[in-house]
Formats: C-alpha cells, sequence, structure tokens
C-alpha cells in the first residue's frame, strides 16, 4: 500500500508508480478525506552552479522517494493558495502553487529549492547555500473540474535554471478524490494527436476558413514600478496557432489579431529579467520574458508562453518556450523592427509582430531611448541606396562615354 502520513486537519499522502515508469511519482495533498490537488508526473531539473574554477550543470532527476512536505503544502484556505511542495534529498524541493479566476486554474508559481552542500549532486561547489529560485505563469493551465494532461516533455525556466515535466497529469481544486477523466491536453501532445475518423453519427457540417484577419492594430503596453514606467511595449501581434476545432472536426491553423482595445497589460520588472503579460478578457493571455546578460550589457526576448480558450477550441491551448533568442539588443537602448517579424514559439504557435518596438530596461521619462533597429529594417532601408547608386553609376558611364565620344568627333578637324 502507498504511504500515508496524518495530521491534524490535512493529510497529505505519496503514491509511487510502478515499477516500470522510471522516476514517476504521484503525488497528493489532502485536507480530511477529501484530495485537493493530485500530481502524477516526472521531472528533472538542469542546475548550474560554481566551482571554484569553472561552471559546471549538471542534470538531477526528480527520485521516486519524493515526498510532499507537510509544513508546506496546503489546500489553500482564506486568502492564501494551495501549495503543493515535494521534497528530496537533502535540501531540495520542487513546489508548484495554484491560482483560479473561477473558470481556470493555473500554476501561479514554480520554484526549485536545491542545496549546493550536497556533494553527491554538486561535487566540488564552491558554496554550501540553499538556493531558491522562483518562476510564475509558467503556461500550465487548464479548465476548473479537468484535468491537465502533457506526456511530452515540457521544458520551464526558473530563474537561470530549468525544469523538464513529462508524463505529467495533474489537477487543482479538485471536486473529487481522483483526477477527472476530462482533460485539457497541453499543445505538445495536441500537435501529434490525430483527429478521429468522422462516422454518419459524429459528421459535423464543416464551415469554411476564417478570413485572413489582415495587419494587427498597434498597441502600446506597458509595466509601472514605483509610480514611473519599467517596460515600454509599442506593437501589433497577430497569434499563429493550429487547435482541434469543434465545429470542423479537425486539427485547423488560424491567425488571431491581438486586440489592443480589450487587452489589459500587467507584468514585473527585476534587476536581470522583466516579464510583460498581456490577457485579452477570458480567452487569451500571452506573457513575454526579457532576459539580461549583465555581464555584455545585452538584453534579449528569451520566453514566450501563451494561453488560449476561444470557443471552438475543444480543449484550451497551452504553449511555452523558455529557451528562445529574440528581440536582441543593447541595455540603454529599445529594440525596433517595423518590418513583420515571425517567432517561433512551438510547433502548434507562432507569433507575427508588426511595427514592433520595446524597450524592458533602463525606461526613464516613460520614453523609449534610442533604437536599435532589426537587420529586416537595416536591409529595406539599404535596398533603395543600392539602387539609387547604381542609377547615379550608369548615369556617370553615360556622361563619361558621351565626353569621350564629343572629344573623338572633334579629333579629325583642324583650325585654318
Amino acid at each position: 500500500p502507498s504511504p500515508c502520513v496524518s495530521f491534524i486537519g490535512l493529510r497529505f499522502s505519496i503514491i509511487f508508480s510502478s515499477p516500470g515508469c522510471i522516476q514517476a511519482v504521484t503525488l497528493e495533498v489532502k485536507e480530511g478525506n477529501s484530495t485537493c490537488i493530485k500530481a502524477e508526473l516526472s521531472a528533472s531539473f538542469s542546475i548550474t552552479y560554481n566551482t571554484s574554477n569553472s561552471t559546471r550543470t549538471v542534470q538531477v532527476p526528480l527520485p521516486d522517494s519524493a515526498a510532499v512536505d507537510a509544513a508546506h503544502s496546503s489546500c489553500g484556505t482564506g486568502s492564501s493558495s494551495p501549495w503543493l511542495v515535494a521534497v528530496f534529498g537533502p535540501g531540495h524541493a520542487l513546489g508548484l502553487g495554484f491560482s483560479t479566476n473561477g473558470s481556470l486554474y493555473s500554476v501561479a508559481n514554480l520554484t526549485l529549492q536545491y542545496n549546493l552542500s550536497d556533494s553527491s549532486v554538486f561535487p566540488e561547489a564552491n558554496s554550501s547555500d540553499v538556493v531558491t529560485v522562483v518562476s510564475s505563469s509558467v503556461g500550465i493551465r487548464a479548465a476548473i473540474n479537468t484535468t491537465y494532461r502533457c506526456m511530452s516533455p515540457s521544458t520551464f525556466g526558473v530563474g537561470e535554471e530549468t525544469v523538464t515535466f513529462s508524463n505529467m497529469r495533474l489537477e487543482a481544486y479538485m471536486p473529487e478524490n481522483d483526477l477527472s477523466p476530462s482533460e485539457s491536453i497541453c499543445t505538445a501532445d495536441q500537435a501529434g494527436t490525430t483527429a478521429p475518423p468522422t462516422t454518419a453519427s459524429t459528421a459535423t457540417t464543416v464551415t469554411p476558413a476564417p478570413t485572413p484577419p489582415g495587419t494587427p492594430k498597434q498597441g502600446t503596453y506597458f509595466v509601472n514600478q514605483n509610480g514611473t514606467a519599467c517596460l515600454l511595449a509599442h506593437m501589433g501581434l497577430q497569434l499563429n496557432v493550429s487547435y482541434f476545432s469543434r465545429s470542423q472536426n479537425k486539427t485547423v491553423q488560424e491567425l488571431m489579431n491581438l486586440n489592443p482595445d480589450l487587452t489589459n497589460a500587467t507584468g514585473l520588472c527585476e534587476t536581470s529579467s522583466a516579464t510583460l503579460s498581456l490577457k485579452q478578457e477570458e480567452i487569451i493571455t500571452l506573457n513575454f520574458t526579457f532576459t539580461l546578460n549583465s555581464t555584455s550589457n545585452k538584453y534579449h526576448l528569451g520566453a514566450i508562453t501563451l494561453f488560449a480558450n476561444w470557443p471552438d477550441m475543444t480543449a484550451p491551448l497551452s504553449a511555452s518556450n523558455t529557451s528562445l533568442n529574440y528581440l536582441r539588443s543593447t541595455l540603454g537602448r529599445s529594440y525596433m523592427c517595423n518590418a513583420e517579424q515571425v517567432l517561433d514559439v512551438v510547433p502548434a504557435f507562432s507569433l507575427n509582430t508588426f511595427k514592433l518596438q520595446v524597450q524592458p530596461f533602463n525606461v526613464t521619462t516613460n520614453q523609449f531611448a534610442t533604437a536599435e533597429e532589426c537587420q529586416m529594417d537595416q536591409d529595406q532601408m539599404l535596398i533603395p541606396i543600392i539602387v539609387g547608386a547604381a542609377l547615379a553609376g550608369l548615369v556617370l558611364i553615360v556622361l563619361i562615354a558621351y565626353l569621350i565620344g564629343r572629344k573623338r568627333s572633334h579629333a579629325g578637324y583642324q583650325t585654318i
């Protein structure tokens, strides 16, 4: 039987997976006889640490000996949020904090704690600190009373480290003691799903493909900190997504423009990272995370996450990529690209940007600093210069030829 530890008011249990599932574990948080959070998953962590003369990166799996931390896991009461915290080894922990808006729940906080004094994991580390890194809005979301399912590996940035989940089935705010049979399937799994054949009893009317939405309207977005803007963005955004259509009973690809008039911007500015979160009503949440390299004084767009849930979808779409390298510029300058850019995120989602200018760090007087233009804009400016120079060269050649020809025409005459 699965081991279970009882406490007054709260009961936590951990159920180990079958021997055939490598490093897969089922974790439960209970209150009384009711389960409020249940997770079946495999996880591994990529952690970089310093030694006396170099840096090393280790891959740390979540072992099947992981146990729910009774002191920090909770179903959430009053204003506190539900938390599932799994501990393993001497001082290592993985935490998932949840939030809900009534119709959806999400992993609002993903935390990783690791103890550098564990020499079996971090040999020759030059520190014995216990390090905790946190990430928010990682893109794990599902409708209430459904199970979030993602069998495919999904990697999320947590501080300077990464967490990779696979074989994941997860539910919070559970009405029953077991995972719901209704599932919200992640984008990576949907991309490999073949639609069931259409029969006479299940056939649906096929609707024509939607008309392309055209160029999106530009929006101005900003993040405030201490009463002043710390991040500025001016851009038109267009989502290019693939999803399983309820009306067409097949996977379709659709373009949708983000409407700035219906979009709220929030975010967070920190020393080496800045996040812009755009939410259009209850159907789209789009997050951008910029990272600053303090050594080179360069920044880039390192992560994009999307949650979309419009009516024709059979299940909400969740997509995330935390290892991007777009919109690169220098600290103290903005990044500008008037040309259309296609930012590939995952196979089922890419983002098209139009007339974009963004500055995530060192914003002063609520205005953009001098812009560094993208290569496409530079190429577009170079083309008329090259054409103009070619025309000028051609005119010069014609003029020289004319003068030479005229000189030769006078050479046969002598003055009397």
